[in-house]
C-alpha cells in the first residue's frame, strides 16, 4: 500500500545513507524508488527495500566500486556473485595497505635525508636469490624495456625488493612484464628498489650465463646503486635517478574472461594470421594489429581487425578450416567467424603479442581479457608471479 512507502528522508534517516546519496544511487541505477511523485519528482521507497539500503550504505563504507555495488545489489540469492565480489574487492584492499605501507616507509627515508643532508646514507639492503631465476627473471622482462629518449626513467629493469621477493618489472607504456625471484632467508621489512640501466642489466645477464646451475646471486640495492656477484665474479653500476611508475595497478586486473591454450598454438595462430595496419598509442605511430575474439563457449579466434566494408566476411579467421571442432576451447583457430559472433574482442599491436610469447613459458598459458580497453594479461600458471600485460589498441569506429 502507498501508505507503506518511506519517503526519502525517512530511509536516508533509517538507512544511514544521506538524501544526496540516494539521489545520486537512484540516477546512477542502483537503488530506484518504487514510486516517484509525477508532480513534484519526490521519491519513495517501499518497506523491502530499507534493507538493500541498509546493505548499500556498508557498501560504500568499504568503498566498493560502484559497478560493482550494482552487481552485488543485483545478484541472484543462492549465487556466489556477491561473495566473489567482495573477496576480490577484500584482496585489492589488503594489497593497497601493504603498498601504503611500503610506500610510507620510503616516504620516512625521504623526510630522514632531507632533514640531515649532511649525514643522511642510503640504506644498503643485501639479499641472495637463486642465479637461474634471476637470469630467466631477466629474460622474461627485458623484451619490455623502453628505448624513448624522452622518457628516461623506462629504459632500464626495476629492481624491486620486497621482504620475500625480488620483483623485476620494464614497461614502454605501451606493454608492461613483471618477473619475481624469490629471495633466500628474507628479511621481513626489506624494501629497496633501484632502476637498473638497460646496459647495465644486459651485462648482468651475460654474467649469469646461461642460467643452468644451481647457484646464488648476492644482490645489494641500495637506491642509488646495484650491485650482484655470481661465482666470484662482480658487476655494479649506478641506478637511475628516477622515480618509477607504480606499476602495481596493474598487476591487479579484473579480467572478464580467462583463456587457457598452448603458447605454441597462440604463436602459431597469431603469425599466420592476417592484420591491418593502424595508429597505435598517442603518438600515432602505426602497428600492424591482430584481434584476439573469444566468444560465449571460451573459443579464440586470431584475425584482423575488420573494416566496414567486410566486417562479416569469415575470411580473416587465422584458420577456418578446423572449426569442425567446436569442443576443442582452447585452440585459438577453431572459431570461424570472429567478425561478428565474439562475446568480447580485443585488439593488440601483433609483434608485441609475438614478443610477448617469445620471452614467456614455452607450456601452458591463460589470456586475461578485461574488455576492448582494458589490459591483456599473459600468463602461465606454472610461475604465476611471471606475466606481461599488453596495452589494446582502439579500433576504429
Amino acid at each position: 500500500m502507498e501508505s507503506d512507502l518511506r519517503s526519502i528522508g525517512e530511509l536516508a534517516r533509517d538507512s544511514g545513507l544521506s538524501v544526496s546519496a540516494l539521489r545520486f544511487y537512484d540516477g546512477a541505477d542502483v537503488l530506484a524508488p518504487a514510486r516517484v511523485d509525477p508532480r513534484t519528482g519526490y521519491r519513495w521507497y517501499a518497506p523491502e527495500q530499507l534493507a538493500d539500503a541498509r546493505l548499500l550504505a556498508r557498501l560504500r563504507r568499504v568503498g566498493l566500486p560502484l559497478a560493482d555495488v550494482r552487481a552485488v545489489l543485483g545478484a541472484a540469492p543462492g549465487g556466489d556473485t556477491a561473495r566473489r565480489l567482495l573477496d576480490a574487492h577484500l584482496r585489492r584492499l589488503e594489497d593497497g595497505l601493504a603498498d601504503a605501507r611500503r610506500e610510507l616507509s620510503l616516504i620516512r627515508r625521504l623526510i630522514d635525508q632531507r632533514e640531515n643532508p649532511m649525514t643522511a646514507t642510503p640504506v644498503e639492503h643485501r639479499c641472495t636469490v637463486p642465479a637461474r631465476a634471476l637470469a630467466e627473471a631477466l629474460d622474461a622482462v627485458r623484451f619490455a624495456v623502453g628505448s624513448d629518449p624522452e622518457l628516461p626513467v623506462l629504459s632500464g629493469v626495476l629492481f624491486d625488493l620486497d621482504g620475500g621477493l625480488l620483483r623485476l618489472v620494464a614497461t614502454d607504456r605501451y606493454r608492461m612484464a613483471l618477473a619475481e625471484v624469490p629471495v633466500e632467508a628474507p628479511a621481513a621489512d626489506a624494501s629497496a628498489a633501484a632502476i637498473v640501466p638497460t646496459a647495465l642489466a644486459d651485462a648482468l645477464r651475460a654474467l649469469l650465463g646461461s642460467g643452468s646451475g644451481a647457484g646464488t646471486a648476492e644482490l645489494v640495492l641500495d637506491g642509488t646503486a646495484v650491485g650482484v656477484a655470481v661465482d666470484g665474479h662482480r658487476i655494479e653500476g649506478v641506478a637511475l635517478d628516477h622515480d618509477y611508475p607504480d606499476y602495481r595497478a596493474l598487476i591487479r586486473l579484473d579480467p572478464v574472461r580467462r583463456v587457457g591454450l598452448s603458447a605454441a598454438d597462440l604463436r602459431e595462430a597469431v603469425a599466420s594470421a592476417p592484420t591491418r595496419t593502424l595508429p597505435s598509442g598517442p603518438d600515432g605511430a602505426a602497428c600492424e594489429v591482430a584481434v584476439l575474439a573469444v566468444d560465449e563457449a571460451g573459443r579464440l579466434t586470431v584475425a584482423a581487425p575488420a573494416r566496414a566494408a567486410d566486417a562479416s566476411d569469415p575470411s580473416d579467421a587465422s584458420d577456418p578450416s578446423d572449426a569442425s571442432d567446436p569442443s576443442d576451447a582452447s585452440d585459438p583457430s577453431d572459431a570461424s567467424d570472429p567478425s561478428g559472433s565474439a562475446a568480447l574482442r580485443v585488439a593488440v599491436n601483433r609483434d608485441f603479442l609475438l614478443e610477448a610469447l617469445a620471452a614467456g613459458a614455452p607450456g601452458q598459458l591463460v589470456l586475461e581479457l578485461g574488455g576492448p580497453i582494458a589490459p591483456l594479461a599473459i600468463r602461465a600458471p606454472e610461475h604465476p608471479g611471471t606475466f606481461s600485460v599488453l596495452m589494446p589498441v582502439r579500433l576504429p569506429a
